[in-house]
């Protein structure tokens, strides 16, 4: 970023610096000495006064370059002294006295009180003209505010562009992480954490940033911060759905940044308002942190702290993981994380939900007191997030249920590898006989055999091991398919193979003989069951 020493032009302060104001073609014709305060030159010119009167400092705002010839400096030293201090607390930028008829030579008193308090003090050996200084000061400081509003507008058109092209949330917010040096938080109205971007001083996670400056003194930010209000609808022209909070912790903060922010917060309220709902946002920032901690991109040792701040307190007992996969779905996941969380409300365990539409994928880790709990809460969270897609009405006419697989309950580490387990197995479950939910151990041979799906191997297999089957389903009833894939189910047990396929024996037996018949085996054979086992599962991923 650019510094008032290098540039002249505050880029903080939307001004220009005091020594910039001295090198501009006025204040340089009236051969400037500076008199005290060289090490303040950087200070910010927000305006410029030119005034003759003791009480002055009383007109002033701060921040000014005041011009004078002297006459109401006061003649005793007292006076004097008097005059600079009280400009000083004023806070002004700089002090440019004029030698001529008033004074050929500044007052020690003026000159020491100036040191001493820290002001700049410039004296001009010839007479310049006070217009012509201010006019090009003024202009150099209207210049500079344009410079700044074009800052301010590159970020816009920035996190248009990354708007435009697919981003969300976190690029946008990244984008002005980047522009400002610090991490920047998007919060719900009432202080949770939606989103983070950026890093901490010597790259510390931004999480732990909001949790320990923000998260914990939400009425009391941190000096030289920027908050800025995301429009939304609601009651009220002046309806608020969520906040930006840029924290100062690696850099200064000034008027250019919540320039920017102000132009974000409108691009962050379009994005809002597709998402439609708060709950919505927040779940993806959950499902956004559920998926970089089963990718790898979140360590163990950094995901309790992040899931903290989330809201996500376990008791230290074993983490389960379970995901559902939706297929495709028509939208509304505002609506199903709203409904989903509400019916995990009655399960008793800590939860983190996140949802990633994208995938159709709905994310959970649960806090279990031990082990031996895993089985019923799988039953109590599966149930949950069956109504929940029925509540949201997410599920289309024809489309396949919703497949929940349910993790290895472990520690953090294992909860990373357990959801990338369970995401990927969910996948690969689709199209499998509907059950409340899958242990996501024994799909491990259909996760495989989805992996292999676009090899072309995987589809000669098929074709060797079931493809007299399939031909003569495809020509002939009753199909054989069915029968195979039952009774291999069971194991090869005939009368539990009848009784699910309502058949007598004898007519079993027939179908069992007509498959050995075509697929020229012995439906005996332990190594024929297992290619047959495999064929049936392998052929729902290949053509």
């Amino acid at each position: 970023m650019d510094s008032g020493t290098n540039s002249g032009f505050d880029t903080q302060g939307a001004g220009i610096t005091v020594q910039r104001a001295l090198e501009l073609p006025g204040l340089r014709s009236g051969l400037p000495e500076i008199l005290a305060g060289a090490d303040r030159l950087h200070r910010t010119v927000r305006w410029v006064h030119a005034g003759e009167v003791p009480n002055i400092a009383s007109l002033l705002k701060g921040g000014e370059l005041l011009l004078t010839t002297g006459y109401g400096l006061g003649t005793r030293p007292a006076e004097q002294r008097a005059f600079v201090r009280t400009l000083a607390e004023r806070g002004i930028a700089a002090l440019v006295v004029e030698l001529g008829p008033r004074f050929t030579r500044l007052p020690a008193a003026l000159v020491d009180t100036a040191r001493a308090t820290g002001l700049p003090l410039v004296q001009l050996h010839r007479e310049v003209p006070f217009v012509t200084v201010t006019e090009e000061i003024h202009t150099e400081i209207v210049n500079g505010h344009y410079a700044l509003l074009q800052r301010a507008e590159e970020v816009h058109r920035r996190c248009t562009e990354a708007l435009l092209g697919g981003g969300g949330v976190p690029q946008v917010l990244g984008i002005l992480a980047d522009f400002g040096g610090n991490p920047v938080f998007l919060e719900t109205t009432d202080g949770q954490l939606l989103y983070a971007a950026g890093e901490g001083p010597e790259g510390a996670d931004p999480l732990q940033v909001w949790e320990g400056l923000r998260g914990q003194h939400k009425d009391t930010p941190p000096a030289g911060s920027v908050l800025v209000d995301v429009p939304g609808g609601g009651p009220g022209a002046g309806a608020v759905r969520a906040r930006l909070a840029l924290l100062p912790v690696r850099a200064p903060l000034g008027p250019v940044h919540r320039m920017a922010a102000e132009r974000a917060a409108g691009i962050l309220a379009v994005v809002l308002m597709q998402a439609r709902q708060e709950e919505e946002l927040a779940a993806r920032g959950r499902g956004d942190f559920l998926t970089d901690l089963a990718e790898g991109r979140i360590t163990a040792e950094d995901a309790p702290a992040q899931a903290r701040v989330l809201g996500f307190k376990p008791s230290g007992g074993p983490l389960l993981p379970v995901v559902m996969h939706l297929g495709s779905s028509g939208g509304g996941w505002a609506v199903l994380a709203r409904a989903v969380s509400e019916e995990l409300a009655s399960v008793g365990v800590p939860v983190l939900l996140g949802v990633r539409p994208v995938e159709g994928r709905v994310l959970v880790l649960l806090g279990l007191r031990s082990e031996s709990e895993r089985p019923t809460v799988a039953d109590r969270v599966a149930a949950a997030l069956r109504a929940g897609v029925e509540r949201a009405g997410l599920q289309r006419p024809g489309a396949q249920p919703p497949v929940v697989v349910v993790g290895v309950a472990g520690s953090w580490t294992a909860a990373s590898a357990g959801l990338r387990h369970a995401a990927e197995t969910a996948t690969a479950a689709q199209g499998l006989s509907d059950r409340p939910w899958y242990d996501a151990r024994r799909l491990d041979i259909d996760l495989l055999l989805w992996r292999l799906r676009d090899h072309p191997d995987l589809a000669a297999f098929v074709d060797r091991a079931i493809g007299p089957l399939r031909a003569h389903d495809d020509r002939s009833k009753p199909p054989l398919l069915p029968t195979l894939e039952t009774y291999l189910a069971h194991a090869g047990r005939k009368a539990e193979t009848a009784r699910e396929l309502h058949l007598n024996r004898q007519t079993l037996y027939n179908r069992l003989a007509r498959i050995g018949e075509l697929l020229g085996t012995d439906l005996d054979d332990p190594q024929t069951v297992l290619a047959l086992s495999l064929a049936l599962r392998a052929r729902r991923h290949v053509p």
